[in-house]
């Protein structure tokens, strides 16, 4: 065993190891950060080589058969399959859950130690009385910068010298991707990853993150609630049996970020995060990008919808059980021979909440193909090019996000579901325009957020039944969820 290194006869000691030796990085860091203030001289950045990311390493050492079932926690093959760790203890339950599937499923040998990966202090969570690094490259070339070479998707790809080397992957991401992942979560939501829930709504409209809120008020004037703390997009935080009196319209307010959140925190984040991503198929590959580093259960767009079928009214409501991908966002990660299949166990949850809600009157819902576009004005083309467009599609409804969302869930490995409102009826002379729309919003909002609410509420019951085998790779698959 190379000097440095553990070998540990339970998972919690090595995560907890994985934990300390992190830990003790940000300590030295800050150390040698702060040491030109402690020398009164230069700082001496000469032992920032030994700022490394902690490693794990899992000997397989023999295959076998194991129950069929299993929705993850399995390999193909015996041998070392290894993971560069960041903030591991952010991943603790995670980390915890995998490694014992994993261990159980075959005889393992669980190594941790330092990896030879320098971590760059910019992704550091350095105490607030740390002095920042420099801003350029010290004389010894010691400190590393964050760098774009480091940051890739060869593992969740499937990149050929990835899975052929001598240690095969564990987990789905470099420790520089998963940081710079969690570096730009704050910065477009304006609030910490900590915080971000397992199960995550995604909306393009305020008035969706307004009925959040106030669901979210009435759950925390609930002694019985499951919930214990709304994070409010600003850094606020309320907390269960504080809000009498709490006024909705002090909570909310213009927010200087471009994808507001809102956390409704439950025990060990089995909440529900709601964020606005805007308009596009851009803002949901860049968001999913990075939320796919923290492996949540579930994500599923909540939004609205042109309406295909001269059959149908404003306000039903669209169940995607298909995606026809117009939007081109992800066609070279992944083929359009690709098929990206509905989540059944996603599919029934929306569909019970939605009878739940508004009843039996099964004509206001209806299943079926959503396109997206990456063209807010796709129904401009003249009747020739959309009848070209159209021509052999069965979609019922487009959109400009829910097939990005459902092709990147597809691709991290993430259920993902969409439940849409129709909006507008553009082929049958109900274009959306601003008096008709607003009155639609105004009805809708509140019966839409609270559909996907409940079905949040039944997957966070049963977590188990998202743990499937359906979006597991052939080949090119990682052991861990």
């Amino acid at each position: 065993m190379p000097t440095g290194w553990i070998t540990h006869d339970s998972v919690e000691a090595a995560v907890d190891d994985l934990i300390r030796r992190y830990d003790a990085a940000v300590e030295l860091a800050c150390g040698i950060l702060n040491s030109g203030e402690t020398t009164d001289g230069p700082a001496d950045y000469s032992r920032y080589s030994d700022v490394v990311y902690p490693k794990l390493v899992v000997e397989v050492e023999s295959w076998r058969p194991i129950d069929r079932t299993e929705p993850f926690g399995y390999v193909d093959r015996a041998g070392r399959y290894a993971a560069t760790v960041s903030r591991p203890r952010l991943m603790r339950r995670y980390l915890t859950a995998q490694l014992d599937r994993l261990t159980t499923n075959y005889p393992c040998t669980i190594s941790t130690g330092p990896s030879e990966v320098r971590i760059p202090p910019e992704y550091l969570s350095l105490p607030a009385d740390c002095p920042p690094p420099p801003r350029v490259h010290d004389d010894a070339g010691v400190i590393p910068r964050p760098s774009l070479d480091d940051v890739h998707d060869g593992i969740i790809d499937g990149s050929w010298d990835v899975f052929h080397d001598s240690e095969m992957p564990l987990f789905h991401f470099s420790p520089q991707r998963f940081d710079i992942a969690c570096e730009r979560i704050e910065h477009y939501t304006g609030i910490g990853v900590e915080g971000v829930q397992k199960y995550i709504l995604f909306t393009n409209y305020a008035m969706h993150t307004t009925e959040f809120v106030r669901y979210a008020l009435s759950e925390l004037a609930n002694p019985e609630s499951r919930y214990t703390e709304l994070r409010l997009n600003d850094g606020r935080v309320l907390r269960r049996g504080e809000v009498d009196g709490v006024e909705l319209e002090t909570l909310l307010g213009p927010s200087s970020r471009q994808m507001p959140r809102y956390d409704l925190a439950a025990e060990d984040n089995t909440g529900v995060t709601i964020i606005n991503i805007g308009v596009g198929p851009s803002n949901a590959k860049t968001i999913t990008d990075c939320l796919a580093v923290l492996r949540p259960e579930c994500w599923i767009m909540i939004g609205h919808c042109a309406g295909l079928d001269g059959r149908m009214r404003i306000g039903d409501l669209i169940l995607g059980n298909a995606y026809q991908r117009r939007d081109h966002i992800l066609d070279d990660r992944i083929g359009l021979d690709i098929p990206i299949p509905a989540v059944p166990e996603v599919q029934r949850a929306l569909e019970k909440s939605v009878n739940a809600v508004y009843g039996d009157n099964h004509s206001l819902m209806r299943t079926g193909t959503v396109m997206s576009t990456d063209d807010r004005n796709w129904e401009w083309h003249t009747s020739r090019d959309l009848w070209r467009i159209l021509r052999g599609s069965t979609a019922v409804a487009v959109d400009m996000e829910s097939a990005t969302l459902a092709a990147n869930g597809y691709r991290y490995r993430i259920p993902y579901g969409t439940l849409l409102s129709v909006s507008d009826l553009p082929l049958h002379n109900v274009p959306k325009l601003p008096a008709g729309a607003q009155a639609f919003y105004s009805s809708s909002k509140e019966a839409h957020l609270i559909c996907a609410m409940r079905a949040m509420e039944k997957l966070a019951a049963k977590p188990e039944k998202l743990h499937t085998r359906k979006l597991r790779r052939t080949i090119g698959e990682v052991p861990m969820r």
